[in-house]
């Protein structure tokens, strides 16, 4: 900081064609250094200059244009001192007295004439100038000039505002209004002589919004004491550690809530909210959390709240439409933010924005974050159980969001709060009780202890984990197979084998929720492990918490032992396959070893176990009855618990898990109801009966419509390729599909002619109309695509970022002969892996005696390996395919005979081994 206001000397001038940056001293950079930066920008940024004051040529106000788009207005008064002022944030925050807009302006000046520059350098100002300067203690301050009427003008008409040596008397907001009000009333003699910045109307406004938000929070707990208010906005009353969150947040107006996992972050921030609909009549709020949360949100609103909310999905125009619908908590991810925040803030202009898991935008240099502070709104609740999880720099970026003046900028903050070595690289922290103070107006924290004789028994959260793709490819075909059962179902009773295949069907499904590992060695995709290892390392950050980790499967441990490996974690294992012996050893080193962490348990864990060392239980599945889940959750929630208990429970979205939830809860509401006089008994009605039956797996399943008779389709991107080349042929010389940011595939295809392009396109706008679904597809005949191909060569044009896959390309397309094997060698690879994972379920469905339900699943195997077969070598000719239908045909016809499992299971070997065969050489030749 310059001491004494006065600019330091600036570095020697060079050509500003050839000028380079200062260099970059890393976070030793010193006052003298950041100014150097903003005077290089000034000179190599600032692309136009244009007085706003012609009167005054060097001391007025001037519009500046800067390369980046940003336009701004700034007042020299100085051109020697750090006294000049820029509506900029850079220039509010830095501390420095410039930016670069400021020193643009002054450079501009200078290039003018810089003999009468320096000549106005040494007169100063014309004018009194009034001002807030961003040096020093930040409070207003008024310069005189070297004109004696103007200063004895200004002292005889403002001297009761002003000490014997000119100086402010009142430098309060209070006194500075008192001040501007006096020069209002004044004459136009002392108005003339004076320039007020236009920064200290926002100056004197932010500080009587802070002082007006505390006599605001004074008044409505007196109202609340007098009965005139009330603290219960919610259908269920607030704990009292609530009620103080939510009037942090309420009354703070841009707030962190930082308080820790399982303290009901959400409930606070719901309840700040429809407190401030009722106090200051806020109409939208918009909710931005991980896509996992939000149905949690949704189910939160719902129970406490009421109020209408609108979960946004779909495409961009989709989420574009429904931004427009009138909700009051409108919940959108993180990753909708990156693509929609300009649309957010034109269509839905949010009156409160919520960022729940806020520690996404801890690095304030990603997408994500400079997305998301760019949303706008008076009011900001920021909510996080970790809002530093690696580096102190992380709650820089979060606050930045709420306030970036409150920790001044990151060059200054890292030199407050790091010991940094000679080059300038941080190896400690430093001053952390003075960044706990400044902190203190935005954050509220408490911990799990403070406020444990407050907390219920039990906290629960549902987080919904989405699909991957191959993961929901399997579970549609099984959930085919089950409506094509459910649908017989309701026209007559199911035999003993079609209800014992339609269990084994629902059970593969639900494992399948889980990874497809459980059912394949070969796949190991899972979710939800990626979402439970956010989970536990927001967990296991406090050393006093130790987990039970519940799954009905012991493959899905399997991959969670692995991930405790992966994250050093010391885990006890706890299934069926382990002896009785070591079991005991297992729960005995899970309670007395405080290193053991995590205590991974099948369902044979969840009788009869004590283990209240546990204060987290997390269920990675849900069984079908509420009354084993209670047990799973009674092993850590039991008599003599001293502390409160959180219950996660991870649901794949879209899937029979979530269905089974509105079963669970009404089982539930039974048990409550009968058991605990809990809730409206006559609202209950007891299902019976087949038809009751039926409709309970419907509601778990999702199943409507009419059954699957056929395969389930292929992937979209492989509907697409067949359908192409099976329209065009050779005219098809390129097929991509590009995935965008919101991950919805969209395509490109190339013909190689205009005539084509254009029937094709003709074709796709009409099938576009009558199916909104349809994949997106671009057409480009040849000419164009080499066209774009040449410009965006020569830099003319720039591709976007987006993932890129090659479907199909056409060897005249100018690839190498190298290029166009490899290209085909990928392409056959891939469809080969596709078949090979429908082999694997074929076969699984025939060893279980369910082989109808696998011979259409097999002709889609023989269909995708003829497919990899022509990728690979190019020859359309079906001599060497296997033919479908007469593999079909054996299939039927061994079904029939009077054994027909048996029967069947040697069909379908038989033609495995055959496929495989096929699929071996088809890998060997490529």
């Amino acid at each position: 900081m310059q001491g004494n206001g006065k600019r330091p000397p600036p570095a020697a001038k060079r050509s500003r064609t050839t000028e380079r940056a200062p260099a970059l001293v890393g976070w030793h950079s010193s006052d003298a250094d950041e100014i150097e930066r903003r005077r290089w920008r000034g000179r190599t940024e600032i692309v136009a200059v244009e007085s706003g004051e012609p009167a005054f040529p060097y001391f007025g106000t001037f519009r500046v244009a800067s390369g980046t788009g940003g336009s701004y207005e700034v007042e020299i008064r100085s051109l020697d001192r750090l006294e000049n002022a820029c509506g900029c944030t850079d220039h509010r925050v830095n501390g420095l007295g410039t930016c670069k807009h400021i020193e643009g302006v002054l450079e501009a000046l200078r290039r003018r004439d810089a003999r009468t520059f320096s000549d106005a350098a040494r007169t100063g100002s014309p004018r009194v100038e009034l001002f807030l300067p961003r040096t020093g203690d930040g409070f207003p301050r008024i310069s005189w000039p070297q004109n004696a009427a103007a200063t004895r003008s200004v002292r005889n008409g403002l001297g009761a505002f002003l000490t014997d040596d000119g100086t402010l008397r009142d430098t309060s907001p209070a006194g500075i209004e008192a001040l501007l009000d006096g020069i209002a009333a004044a004459g136009h003699g002392v108005r003339r002589h004076i320039r007020v910045s236009r920064y200290l109307a926002p100056w004197i406004e932010d500080a009587k919004r802070r002082a007006a938000r505390l006599d605001a929070r004074r008044h409505f707990l007196a109202d609340v004491k007098a009965g005139r208010q009330t603290l219960d906005r919610l259908h269920h009353k607030l704990l009292p550690y609530q009620r103080d969150g939510m009037l942090h947040l309420a009354f703070g107006e841009r707030s962190l809530l930082a308080d820790d996992m399982g303290l009901g972050k959400t409930i606070q921030a719901i309840a700040a909210c429809e407190l401030l609909r009722h106090l200051k009549g806020v109409r939208r709020v918009l909710v931005v959390c991980p896509a996992s949360l939000k149905g949690e949100w949704q189910e939160q609103i719902a129970r406490f709240s009421g109020a209408e909310t609108l979960l946004v999905h779909g495409g961009r125009p989709q989420r574009l439409a429904e931004y427009a619908k009138p909700a009051f908590f409108t919940v959108v991810n993180y990753e909708q933010v990156v693509i929609d925040a300009a649309a957010i803030n034109e269509i839905v202009k949010p009156d409160i924005v919520v960022l729940d898991e806020a520690q996404r935008i801890k690095n304030w240099q990603t997408k994500t974050a400079a997305a998301v502070k760019s949303l706008v709104s008076p009011y900001a609740f920021v909510l996080t159980g970790t809002p530093i999880e690696n580096r102190i720099d992380e709650i820089y970026s979060i606050v930045q969001y709420l306030d970036p003046g409150l920790l001044g900028p990151l060059f200054r903050f890292n030199r407050d709060f790091y010991e940094l070595d000679e080059r300038g690289r941080p190896v400690d922290y430093k001053n952390l009780e003075a960044l706990q103070r400044r902190l203190q107006p935005v954050m509220l924290r408490r911990r799990k202890h403070d406020v444990e004789t407050e907390l219920p028994g039990r906290t629960t959260t549902t987080y919904m984990v989405g699909m991957a793709d191959e993961q929901r490819l399997r579970y549609d075909e099984y959930k085919a197979q089950a409506a094509r059962l459910i649908h017989i179902a309701k026209r007559r009773p199911l035999s003993p084998k079609e209800f014992d295949r339609l269990q084994m069907l629902l059970a593969c499904m639900r494992m399948l929720c889980d990874t497809p590992f459980i059912l394949d060695s070969d796949c190991r995709v899972s979710p939800k492990i990626e979402e439970l290892e956010k989970v536990l390392t927001e967990i296991l950050a406090d050393p006093e918490r130790k987990v039970i980790i519940f799954s009905e499967w012991e493959r899905m441990l399997m991959l969670v032992r692995e991930l405790a490996q992966d994250m050093r974690v010391e885990f006890a294992w706890h299934t069926g396959s382990v002896p009785q012996q070591r079991r005991r050893a297992e729960i005995d080193r899970f309670k007395h070893d405080p290193d053991c962490r995590l205590f991974l348990s099948s369902d044979s864990g969840s009788v009869g176990l004590n283990l209240q060392a546990a204060n987290v239980v997390i269920n990675l599945d849900l069984p079908w009855n509420p009354a084993r889940l209670e047990q799973r959750i009674a092993r850590a929630w039991r008599k003599n618990q001293r502390k409160t208990v959180d219950v996660i429970n991870l649901v794949t979205e879209d899937s029979i898990e979530q269905n089974m939830l509105a079963v669970l809860s009404q089982k539930q509401a039974l048990a409550d109801g009968v058991l605990d006089g809990d809730g409206d008994l006559k609202s209950l009605r007891m299902p019976s009966g087949r038809r009751a039956l039926v409709e309970r797996i419907e509601a778990a399943l999702g199943a409507t419509g009419q059954p699957a008779t056929t395969p389930p389709k292929l992937a979209l991107d492989v509907q697409l390729q067949n359908e192409l080349v099976r329209r065009h042929g050779g005219a098809l010389v390129l097929l991509e599909a590009h995935r965008g940011a919101d991950g919805v595939d969209r395509f490109l295809a190339v013909f190689d002619s205009e005539e084509t392009a254009a029937r094709e396109r003709e074709r796709r706008s009409t099938a576009q109309g009558a199916d909104p679904g349809a994949p997106r597809l671009e057409i480009l005949d040849r000419f164009t695509y080499d066209a774009v191909q040449r410009l965006t060569a020569a830099g003319i044009l720039r591709p976007v970022d987006e993932a890129r896959r090659e479907l199909v390309r056409s060897p005249t397309l100018g690839a190498g002969g190298k290029a166009r094997e490899q290209a085909r060698s990928l392409r056959s690879a891939e469809l080969l892996g596709h078949a090979e994972r429908k082999l694997r379920m074929a076969l699984l469905l025939a060893e279980r005696g369910f082989a109808d339900e696998a011979a259409p699943i097999l002709t889609t195997c023989i269909d995708l390996a003829a497919q990899a077969r022509t990728a690979l070598t190019g020859d359309t000719s079906d001599d060497e395919a296997p033919q479908v239908p007469t593999l079909q045909a054996d299939v039927s016809t061994e079904i029939a005979s009077p054994d027909g499992t048996a029967t069947a299971l040697s069909a379908m070997e038989r033609l495995l081994a055959d496929l495989q065969g096929r699929l071996q050489a088809l890998s060997a030749a490529a």
